[in-house]
């Protein structure tokens, strides 16, 4: 019932999270040595799955969410203001927000406009962002910028900031098609804090090892969860229908069966490359080969159009019944939610930068290649 109210307000899902930080899942994936429960990303991405399922906006929130604490586990390790952070997160279940878009770069988040000013100890950052998911109601974010006022847009850091550092000034309302519940707005972000809030790894690095790979797993299994979500209506709309029918099949039974098995190509893409991932996990060299960095690349694209897929089939197998917004089979929302994928990091600038990088890659020669 709320994920109907969180779509038809536009308002932040807070019994769900709320929810969640009782259950001690925002900081799931934080080592158990700083307070966590080590979760791995299969277990996370099964996490996003459900929470999809239930209501897209929370598994959307906790998936980005979970990105954010996968680069914090993964390349906080060894600074003390990002192990410290590590056990807040775990003891008073932050939930951070991402900080990647702003109003010049076109959503490329591989070139930063804002810089880091620096005075001593002390750094600064102002920041043009277009887009704060959830960042009204984030206890910290993490953000990209310019490493210094002379370096280039992509010689880039990552920061994580926490409430009392910063300020965010409301630039950009949110009122959107889908995914309402996100509460996406921009925002003009002013922080003030230490140098030691700069993740001690350049962030080319943990773009390629941990925020493209874990984002588009996390996003990818939340599609899934909408995809998920939808078929179960379209079932239970053909079981009634034929029920009612003595036996005999409505027209729409075919598109329940595309329905059903897009979603099981979807979940097995996504199970693949969850155990790619976790095969290369632990070696930084295949992290950022060619091969990976394109496979996972190419997830985010075909997961994207196959939940749209499935949840569009969804939708015919229950016709009118699906198309409105007052039955118990009502697809609508799920497929509000689910058009947002193809344009979140927009699929076609995915594929338009990773034209040179698929010539390159050698076509496999067998099966098992």
């Amino acid at each position: 019932m709320e994920a109907e109210e969180v779509d038809r307000e536009a308002r932040f899902p807070r019994k769900a999270i709320e929810a969640a930080r009782k259950e001690r899942l925002l900081g799931a994936q934080i080592p158990i040595e700083f307070g966590g429960d080590g979760a791995s990303i299969s277990e996370v991405a099964d996490m996003c799955y459900a929470l999809g399922r239930a209501c897209s906006s929370t598994g959307m929130i906790f998936a980005m969410h979970q990105t954010k604490i996968a680069c914090l586990v993964r390349h906080g390790v060894g600074s003390r203001w990002h192990e410290s952070l590590m056990r807040r997160v775990a003891a008073e279940q932050l939930l951070l927000a991402s900080s990647t878009t702003e109003g010049q770069n076109g959503g490329n988040i591989r070139f930063s406009s804002a810089a880091v000013e620096r005075e001593g100890a002390e750094i600064s950052l102002v920041r043009d962002a277009t887009v704060i998911s959830y960042g009204a109601e984030a206890d910290g974010i993490v953000t990209i910028a310019r490493r210094s006022d002379d370096a280039a847009g992509s010689d880039q850091v990552l920061l994580a900031i926490t409430r009392e550092d910063y300020t965010l000034e409301p630039t950009l309302a949110w009122e959107t098609l889908g995914m309402r519940g996100t509460c996406s707005a921009g925002f003009k972000l002013n922080f003030k804090g230490s140098s030691e809030q700069i993740f001690p790894v350049a962030y080319d690095k943990v773009h390629a090892q941990t925020m493209t790979p874990v984002a588009h797993l996390c996003w990818s299994s939340v599609w899934a969860g909408i995809a998920a979500a939808a078929v179960d209506r379209s079932q239970l709309f053909i079981r009634n229908a034929a029920r009612a029918a003595g036996g005999n099949m409505p027209p729409g039974a075919a598109h329940f069966t595309s329905a059903r098995m897009t979603l099981t190509k979807l979940r097995a893409l996504i199970a693949a490359n969850l155990d790619s991932y976790a095969a290369r996990e632990l070696d930084e060299r295949e992290l950022s080969s060619l091969d990976f960095q394109s496979s996972i690349n190419l997830l985010k694209v075909e997961a994207s159009e196959l939940a749209v897929s499935a949840v569009m089939h969804a939708m015919r197998a229950c016709g009118l019944s699906g198309y409105r917004n007052d039955t118990n089979v009502s697809v609508g929302r799920h497929l509000r939610d689910v058009l947002s994928a193809p344009i979140m990091i927009n699929n076609d600038r995915i594929l338009g930068s990773m034209g040179a990088a698929t010539l390159m890659s050698a076509v496999p020669l067998s099966l098992h290649d």
